[in-house]
């Protein structure tokens, strides 16, 4: 508990000792004549102890003209109570002090059972690291994370949480990534490999070159994206708050006319008008009214929904995703990188009419340039010398000096001069565009067709392996109720094609532009089915158009890619696609929790008011139905946060 929720604790305490001790002192002296101002200033004590913030609340809200309010409720319906009692000239006011002691009880239960969750998501998401180890003439120096520059080599030990994004340029040592990925299986990291802000380092000491600024790390944009994912409200939270607006007059107004109504029709019919019954159902009336479950109960269940999420790795930027997440009805994906390892292989050189070995060179020299996958294994396998007839001692290597003119033919491949020959290296669309007819390979991979000099070279098949949990991953999202699974893939049909039966999606799109995918998409959108939601999953660079167009992005394995982080509206910290099912599962959960407080809430509150309205419900009903139906809709809530089995 918090200062401000032991002193609510101790002030519920003591009210409550007062309550119990006064109302022992009536019904020891209750024969005894004692005056009806002395119990109504006794009685009082115990009101303002428990009571006075309420009050405050109230007045502030009257002077803002912000009436309408739970504290201007639970404040009219107490003052009244009071009111009743001593014009009935009764002695009791226990009713009057219960319904604002109990009220207080709810209030500090939910101020805990919020502040508990905020903090086990806090705690969670926990990885700012405090300093940074960075090493300068003088030695190593603890610094703050804001001051490393990019380009600085700093030293992380064990025990210590890695502070910035960066390369291993020194030791070897096993990173923590469970606050990151939500994966208990550390992960190896040696000298080349990157490593990202917010892992725990276990075992050994590792020197890091940082490769970012500490506001543009991992860590920074993370924990920017979880605090700002509560301004990105959802349509159930816009719709409590338009009902809270129009709901708590419509109810003071309601109970204003039962107290005024009925008294006057029967003055008019010629009956006593039983002024004080009236009244204490208005009061009762109020008091049942308060929205306080709805409207604590919505946000809190979305809060948890999205901590439970990225405690299991998962980021979602806000409510309104995870609702719009919960209607899926369409997963379409990228396959590069997405459902298979995106780690490319160079598997063999067909149709040469140069030797192995020179048509790799041209080709690895004219892809130079290339961030592309596919670019980087025709490279690596040039340099491993893997296609050599034989070892003449020299080491391959890649000199851009000798290539020129390079220009990218987007979704066909590359052109270039090398060695002042001229190189086509890309797709068969490439070579046709140039009047070169490419000779078809019989084998699954990607293929690469080459030209020099305007003729035929040869192609390189190139492989990509599936990864291990990607059938099991369309299996899940099957089973979690998706009744479509599309691959959009710029790769060759027969590819794609042997990818989607060994997976067993239902539907391929290959050998797509970029822009030829924002088009199948929104062919997609067009045909989907009315309420359902189009979910596209890629890797969050390439794919950017595409995660943008559909109704829900969700960018894979993207960790630390501005790109991923800007365009999708949900990042996987991993690059497993089993995690696509369990965000679904897990917006669905939240989903499910949210509808229940709401038909349970609204359902009590009509019932009870009924009966209120009716006579047949007094204040302590009245305090089931605003406290005790809180209590049982934030606990409900909380739920959400817990998605381990999901």
């Amino acid at each position: 508990m918090n200062k401000k929720q032991k002193k609510m604790l101790f002030r519920i305490i003591l009210a409550t000792v007062l309550l119990i001790a006064i109302r022992i002192a009536y019904g020891v002296f209750e024969d005894r004549n004692i005056p009806e101002t002395v119990w109504f200033l006794l009685y009082l004590v115990p009101y303002l102890t428990i009571g006075y913030d309420i009050l405050k609340k109230a007045g502030k809200g009257i002077l803002n003209r912000q009436v309408f309010d739970e504290n201007f409720l639970m404040a009219i319906a107490t003052v009244g109570a009071f009111a009743i009692a001593l014009v009935d000239k009764t002695g009791d006011y226990t009713e009057a002090v219960a319904v604002m002691l109990f009220y207080q009880v709810g209030e500090l239960f939910q101020s805990y059972a919020v502040g508990k969750s905020r903090k086990n998501i806090s705690a969670l998401m926990d990885i700012r690291p405090d300093y940074a180890n960075l090493e300068t003439d003088d030695g190593v120096t603890k610094v703050d994370p804001d001051e490393v520059e990019p380009g600085s080599i700093i030293l992380v030990k064990p025990g210590e949480k890695v502070p910035i994004d960066g390369t291993v340029v020194e030791g070897r040592t096993t990173l923590n990534t469970s606050a990151l990925t939500g994966e208990s299986i550390p992960r190896e990291a040696a000298v080349g490999d990157e490593v990202i802000s917010g892992c725990i380092n276990i075992t050994g000491v590792i020197r890091v070159k940082t490769s970012r600024e500490f506001g543009e790390s991992t860590v920074s944009k993370i924990l920017e994206l979880v605090e700002n994912s509560s301004s990105r409200k959802s349509r159930s939270e816009n719709f409590i708050s338009k009902f809270a607006k129009y709901y708590t007059p419509a109810v003071c107004i309601g109970a204003f006319a039962l107290a005024v109504l009925p008294p006057v029709i029967r003055l008019i019919a010629g009956s006593p008008a039983e002024w004080g019954k009236w009244i204490y159902r208005a009061l009762t009336f109020l008091v049942i009214s308060c929205p306080c479950a709805l409207v604590i109960s919505i946000p809190l269940t979305f809060f948890a929904g999205i901590g439970g999420a990225s405690r299991a790795g998962i980021l979602i930027k806000g409510s309104n995703y995870l609702e719009q997440l919960s209607k899926t009805g369409i997963v379409a994906m990228d396959k590069t990188g997405t459902m298979t390892k995106g780690v490319f292989e160079v598997n063999g050189i067909h149709h040469g009419t140069v030797e192995d070995e020179k048509l790799l060179m041209y080709a690895a020299h004219a892809e130079c340039f290339s961030t592309h996958p596919i670019a980087k294994s025709i490279r690596d396998a040039y340099l491993s010398g893997r296609f050599r007839k034989e070892d003449s001692g020299e080491k391959p290597a890649i000199l851009t000096e000798r290539v020129a003119d390079v220009e990218e033919v987007g979704g066909n491949g590359i052109s270039a001069s090398v060695d002042g020959k001229s190189i086509l290296i890309g797709n068969a669309r490439l070579l046709n565009r140039f009047g070169i007819e490419a000779i078809e390979c019989h084998h699954v991979g990607t293929i690469v067709h080459v030209a020099i000099d305007g003729a035929y070279a040869g192609h390189i098949l190139i492989s990509d392996m599936v990864k291990p949990t990607s059938a099991e991953a369309i299996r899940r999202i099957r089973a979690a109720g998706v009744r479509k699974t599309v691959v959009l893939t710029g790769d060759a049909a027969k590819v794609a094609d042997s990818v989607a039966r060994e997976l067993g999606i239902d539907e391929v799109r290959s050998e797509l532009l970029p822009a030829d995918k924002v088009t199948e998409v929104e062919s997609l959108l067009a045909g989907k089915r009315s309420g359902e939601t189009l979910v596209f999953v890629g890797d969050g660079i390439n794919d950017a158009p595409v995660l943008s167009r559909a109704d829900i992005g969700i960018a894979m394995g993207a960790l630390g890619s501005d790109a991923a982080i800007e365009a999708a509206d949900v990042v996987l910290m991993d690059d497993d696609p089993v995690k696509i099912s369990k965000a679904i599962r897990i917006a669905r959960k939240c989903m499910r929790i949210v509808y229940e407080n709401i038909v349970f809430a609204i359902g009590v509150k009509l019932l009870c008011l009924l009966l209120g309205a009716l006579g047949m419900a007094n204040m302590w009903m009245a305090i089931f139905a605003d406290v005790g139906v809180m209590v049982l809709a934030v606990l409900n809530a909380i739920r959400a946060l817990f998605v381990k089995r999901i």
